[in-house]
């Protein structure tokens, strides 16, 4: 448990347990592989496209990053397959490949239900040994999820606060969502991906990498009730959602375990948020249709992905 101040208030085990079992939502929904994506209907798709104005198209997928750094401590690989001299001469063909390790601190990636247990069992409350083995996984699979059209909204903190970026460690919590609500003039509802912006990768830029794993802004725990309450189908960061240290006594990723595991909700970790920054604030609104289309991988606990706003 951290003593970190801007981390906290710490959170006990017992604490925690309650508050897992608050925000539970196991036997909702008719498809639980899918969990809160159940939420989002042929309305909401709707809805979220009606907020395209511009037809601006925002990625927020980062750089295939194949540079070892202390936050990219397995590098996604990239090699030159046939450099045009493998297959008969003409045309000449060009091939490449690509493999990433992808669940760590440096590959834009989503996270699906099957990746995250807590006291043995996953979402909905089935058994991770029976459920995930060598082949992948047999429930809650990114297949299971396929893409996801909704509304986006985006919890600019450091617009809000009128700072460059979040420092590491630095928790995010209830008040602040409300807070940033009324700065930004919008209002998280059912449906809804829910996409916090800490100013990672400005800072990064500016200062260097650093080792997120041990310290990184994000949510508290406090703040995972009102985003339950709210309906939110998917939270994304550029970090990747938990403060870091935790809070919370032996429990390293607790917004992670509310998250996928209690509420059913995926996660978007290490999104480049900075150019859809400069969008919303340039056309004076937060809210856009968000596209997230994930590799079809039967069994696959997530997939990389370049998931796009449009303003």
């Amino acid at each position: 448990m951290s003593s970190n101040p801007d981390n906290g208030p710490a959170v006990s085990r017992r604490e925690f347990d309650e508050l897992f079992e608050a925000v539970r939502t196991w036997g909702r929904w008719p498809a639980p592989g899918r969990g809160a994506w159940n939420r989002v209907t042929a309305d909401h798709v709707r809805a979220a496209a009606s907020l395209v104005r511009t037809g601006t198209v925002v990625p927020m997928g980062r750089p295939w990053d194949t540079r070892p750094g202390p936050d990219n401590t397995r590098p996604a690989l990239h090699h030159m397959s046939d450099l045009g001299d493998v297959e008969p001469p003409e045309p000449s063909a060009y091939k490449d490949f690509l493999g990433a390790d992808y669940h760590g601190k440096s590959v834009t990636h989503l996270d699906a239900l099957s990746h995250l247990a807590y006291r043995g069992l996953l979402y909905d409350g089935r058994d991770a040994r029976g459920s995930v083995g060598a082949g992948g996984a047999r429930f809650g699979s990114v297949q299971e999820l396929g893409p996801l059209v909704t509304r986006g909204v985006l919890l600019d903190l450091p617009a809000v606060l009128g700072v460059d970026w979040l420092e590491p460690g630095r928790a995010v919590h209830a008040a602040d969502v409300t807070a940033a609500e009324r700065a930004l003039g919008v209002t998280l509802g059912d449906g809804d991906a829910v996409l916090l912006r800490s100013g990672r990768f400005r800072r990064r830029r500016e200062l260097g990498p650093w080792d997120c794993g041990a310290a990184s802004a994000g949510w508290h725990v406090d703040a995972v009730p009102l985003l339950g309450e709210r309906g939110v189908c998917l939270l994304g960061a550029d970090g990747d959602s938990d403060v870091r240290p935790s809070p919370v006594e032996g429990v390293h990723s607790p917004v992670h375990t509310l998250a996928i595991t209690a509420m059913g909700v995926p996660l978007l970790d290490n999104l480049d948020l900075e150019a859809l920054s400069a969008a919303c604030a340039g056309a004076g609104r937060h809210a856009f249709l968000l596209v997230a289309t994930p590799l079809n991988v039967p069994g696959g606990t997530g997939s990389p992905v370049n998931p796009v706003a449009v303003m």
